[in-house]
């Protein structure tokens, strides 16, 4: 077993993304963290589907739909909130876990997949953790390739841990790279639903958070349906992507796809196009990542291809019909995906700042502190006033304290009136 690790490491390096070994992943068990959140509530529909033990559960305060996952799936371990940890060890009593109040010992528990499911950067202690562990991560914390991708890779480089994507868009580019050869590929590139103002309105400025949270394809959580609206969830996965596949930003584009059916999609340098489509279920998704993490990625383009579950969700039959369209992102009415490529392209603790701005302008926009065009003029802002470091992980907690102090005294101040810059358009 271990030579054949060996042998599948040395082949990685050489560049070569490898193909199904026929060995398959036999996943027994999972932990989920952010198992009261949709992707986390998902993963369990996987589990409860493929008849996987769960062996550890983290949550934040839902206590109620958490006792019903502890009741149904019994596992070993769960932990919370610190603020709520007394009532939820006296309502879980009985059901044989022990409660804590630490999603880095969750994601360090011995199980075959830890599926990260923590949106924001809290779920960044965890996913270090499960690497410097050795686990194999089904990662959906985009954060964690977005504000501190290198420290994620060393992190596995220590710990022997091994990470596969679960949005749906690089989990598709993860199996249009299986079995090629990355100095081939010219072009990675993600589809965008365009959200629900792709078509209109022309001025974006007094739409409301109802309009905005209206997401035509996809039911996520308010945090990605809003960054889906501003196209900025769709540079964040632009720095995922390169962070994950070792390639630069400048090799990785996005189409506007409506129908939101082809997920991802890889040029290669003889022009030939390889893509990855099919229902709008992130269960699809979430069980490939399952499946491929225990042989995944421990270094940026580390692609292995991996035996495939069973059906999922009856999906087998879906039919392959209708219209499909392709457009360019309109960057004058959604500004947010240049600022992306801004801050990757700039690196060091941008990122971080972008990240923060964005998740500070999101809650104020949602409790109509600022209006939608404000969320870009905020990051825009923010990136403006980046200070230059080394990422570390010490300066990433610095300048995320920072650019959330700063966003927040710019909100309460009258955004419009402090900026004095507009927004590239």
């Amino acid at each position: 077993m271990k030579q054949e690790q060996q042998a599948e490491s040395g082949a990685a390096q050489s560049g070569t993304v490898q193909s199904s070994t026929a060995q398959s992943s036999a996943v027994q068990s999972i932990a989920v963290l952010g198992s009261t959140g949709s992707i986390g509530t998902q993963a369990l529909d996987v589990a409860r589907e493929r008849g996987w033990q769960v062996a550890a559960l983290a949550a934040g305060r839902n206590l109620e739909l958490l006792e019903a996952q502890v009741r149904e799936f019994r596992p070993g371990l769960v932990s919370v909130q610190e603020n709520v940890l007394g009532e939820a060890r006296a309502r879980l009593s009985g059901l044989g876990a022990q409660v804590i109040a630490d999603p880095s010992e969750v994601a360090a528990q011995r199980a075959d997949v830890v599926v990260n499911a923590m949106s924001g950067l809290i779920g960044l202690a965890p996913t270090r953790a499960a690497l410097e562990a050795g686990q194999a991560v089904a990662l959906a914390t985009k954060e964690a390739m977005v504000t501190a991708a290198h420290l994620m890779w060393q992190a596995a480089a220590v710990g022997g841990g091994r990470v596969v994507p679960v949005d749906s868009e690089h989990t598709g580019m993860f199996q249009c790279l299986t079995g090629e050869d990355m100095a081939d590929v010219a072009e990675l590139i993600l589809t965008a639903s365009g959200g629900p103002f792709r078509l209109g309105p022309d001025d974006l400025s007094g739409v409301t958070p109802a309009q905005a949270l209206r997401h035509p394809s996809w039911s996520m959580g308010p945090k990605v349906t809003l960054d889906s609206a501003t196209l900025l969830n769709k540079g964040l996965e632009v720095m995922e992507c390169a962070s994950l596949y070792g390639l630069p930003l400048s090799q990785v584009g996005v189409v506007v796809h409506p129908q939101s059916i082809v997920h991802a999609a890889v040029r290669y340098r003889d022009g030939s196009l390889k893509a990855q489509f099919g229902p709008t279920d992130m269960r699809l998704p979430i069980a490939y990542a399952i499946d491929a993490a225990p042989t995944g990625m421990q270094r940026p383009g580390d692609v292995r291809g991996a035996r495939r579950g069973p059906e999922v969700a009856s999906h087998g039959s879906w039919p392959l019909l209708g219209d499909w369209e392709f457009r360019a992102p309109d960057l004058r009415r959604f500004p947010c995906l240049e600022l992306a490529y801004r801050a990757g392209n700039a690196g060091g603790l941008a990122p971080v700042v972008l990240n923060a701005a964005d998740e500070i302008a999101v809650d104020a926009f949602l409790a109509g502190q600022i209006g939608f065009m404000d969320i870009p003029r905020l990051i825009e802002r923010l990136l403006d006033e980046t200070p230059a470091g080394e990422l570390t992980w010490d300066s990433l907690n610095e300048a995320d304290a920072w650019a959330r102090v700063r966003a927040r005294e710019l909100c309460a101040h009258g955004l419009s009136n402090s900026t004095g810059s507009g927004v590239r358009a």
